[in-house]
């Protein structure tokens, strides 16, 4: 006959070994960034757009096995924010044509949005990215895009992004 294993089964240890446990991945993943606040702790809601005046959101998915680089957003070729993963922002705009760019190692065909808009009016741009339209064995570039995306989609999709601010 095999002796008892000493090691105790009584519930109150194991119950302390569970919490401890999970005490420790909870942190973990907050450390790691696999854990996100709810998109309105917060964050106050945007204000209304000026009398006079357009706006243009520009958001991102969070993708990190694709690329967490922050590359800038520019309008009409002028900087005006940076890209975050899974972040959200907004400008307000003099009514007009705007291309919505945004830096990028690589070139494709059809990159990048062009919307026209009139006072009062919003336009949705998403930020989409591939790491794998230019890449070899040793080396991945960063080619990102700009989409325009409706209205219903993207305010579902803005829900769950973390806001950076409007201006």
């Amino acid at each position: 006959m095999f002796p008892i294993c000493c090691r105790s089964t009584s519930p109150r240890r194991d119950g302390r070994s569970r919490r401890w446990r999970a005490g420790i991945a909870a942190a973990f993943a907050t450390l790691c960034g696999c854990t996100e606040l709810p998109p309105s702790a917060g964050a106050a809601a945007p204000a209304a757009i000026a009398a006079g005046a357009a706006r243009i959101w520009v958001y991102r998915d969070y993708e990190p096995y694709e690329t967490l680089a922050r590359p800038y957003v520019r309008l009409n070729g002028r900087i005006v924010a940076i890209s975050e993963p899974g972040g959200s922002l907004y400008r307000d705009v003099p009514p007009g044509a705007y291309r919505v760019t945004i830096d990028s190692d690589g070139q494709d065909i059809n990159q990048f949005a062009d919307v026209v808009l009139a006072a009062g009016q919003t336009a949705y741009i998403k930020v989409e990215s591939s790491n794998q339209w230019e890449s070899s064995l040793s080396y991945q570039r960063d080619t990102f895009y700009t989409r325009p995306i409706l209205p219903g989609t993207a305010k579902a999709e803005l829900a769950r992004s973390r806001f950076y601010g409007g201006g």
